[in-house]
């Protein structure tokens, strides 16, 4: 048997049809192609998200070049991430980098002979794909972190700044006689329990009830000594990670908020059975969408750089394990990094905090040049 003959799910026999029509067999090739990428990726359990925007990207580079797959070059792929780096809205390079990647893994799908589309574009179109992204016309990923620069770990300050903005707009909804008190309640609420088990967006729309554990070493922390986190990132088709995270002593202040919360807040949205966290008005789990605008507002309140966005909670409280001195697994496990580096590119610890690990290392190795510079100070 040759290779286009085995049946691999996306293979060109099992979803193009054998008499195509005669006015644009191009478009029926292109759509069968497609077709067939979306079954190989699902049979891989990509999320139905990637595989969308995959194909917008497909969609995008046939609409600019105005060609096939089996007629695109190096050239023609170079002008279109060109294209999008001009105008109003150019794109960045992790932007670039990610349709290059898409692309590469279109033409990878396409050229594999497996597969039968080589077959196929030769015999009707007398030509086939080429594989013409490479390591030398890709956007290389030379640093770590490719984020926005005004994304940052929060200071002490600002998150208390924030928190006090996010309290405040309950007195102010409260006093004006609107609705929505019990709105701002869950949204500060919400907001403080990103920041004290340092979850992320879906991690925190996820949480149920029942995801509230005790810890036995920590009985006074009662129902709220751990977090089981049933919706962690996933990566490469698994299914969402699990975790528990453990409730630190810094952040104990979260438990009577969290008390507050469960036992006296949260019925007064009447929510029957529904056993979601965080809901709202109408008896629904509150959306990820509804945890950013809680943040925006809680930080325009503030008066806070509005490039800042949820996610920084979580990148603050890495910053501020790393600063209570916690060790740097304990953090990763904490917040269900599988590498360190990951963690590192979270950390951004303060002045005060490298002055005190230099206190410590002059100290250790030299006391009297540290006690020449009892204020710690740092000739400029």
């Amino acid at each position: 048997m040759s290779d286009a003959g085995i049946e691999l799910p996306g293979a060109a026999h099992l979803v193009l049809v054998a008499d195509l029509g005669l006015l644009q067999p191009e478009r029926s090739v292109l759509d069968a192609m497609v077709e067939g990428w979306e079954r190989q990726q699902r049979v891989r359990f990509l999320k139905a998200d990637t595989i969308r925007r995959r194909h917008r990207v497909v969609a995008r580079m046939v609409e600019f070049s105005g060609l096939y797959p089996w007629q695109w070059t190096a050239a023609e792929v170079e002008a279109f991430i060109d294209q999008m780096r001009s105008g109003g809205a150019p794109i960045v390079a992790s932007t670039a980098r990610s349709y290059l990647i898409d692309l590469r893994l279109f033409l990878e799908y396409i050229t594999d002979r497996r597969y039968g589309w080589p077959d196929v574009c030769r015999e009707r179109f007398g030509a086939v794909p080429l594989q013409v992204l490479d390591e030398w016309n890709t956007v290389i990923h030379v640093s770590q972190y490719e984020g926005s620069p005004g994304r940052r770990p929060l200071s002490y300050d600002e998150v208390q700044r924030l928190f006090d903005a996010a309290d405040d707009l309950v007195d102010q909804v409260r006093a004006s006689g609107r609705k929505g008190v019990l709105a701002a309640h869950r949204d500060a609420v919400a907001l403080k329990t990103v920041y004290a088990f340092g979850l992320r967006r879906q991690e925190t729309w996820g949480l149920d009830l029942v995801d509230l554990r005790r810890n036995q070493k920590v009985p006074q922390y009662g129902d709220f000594g751990a977090l089981m986190i049933r919706w962690g990132k996933s990566s490469r088709g698994s299914r969402p990670k699990r975790r528990t995270v453990l409730l630190v002593p810094e952040m104990d202040w979260i438990v009577p908020v969290l008390e507050q919360w469960t036992a006296e807040l949260r019925p007064r949205f009447d929510p029957g059975a529904l056993v979601a966290m965080w809901v709202t008005e109408r008896r629904s789990r509150l959306s990820m969408r509804g945890l950013n605008q809680a943040f925006a507002v809680a930080r325009d309140a503030a008066g806070l750089d509005p490039v800042l966005d949820l996610h920084c909670l979580r990148h603050s409280y890495v910053t501020h394990l790393v600063e209570f001195d916690y060790p740097e697994r304990f953090v990763q496990e904490q917040v269900g990094h599988a590498y360190a580096a990951t963690t590192a590119i979270y950390t951004s610890v303060s002045d005060a905090y490298r002055n005190t690990l230099l206190q410590r290392s002059l100290t250790g190795r030299n006391p009297e040049l540290w006690n020449d510079n009892l204020d710690g100070e740092v000739d400029r």
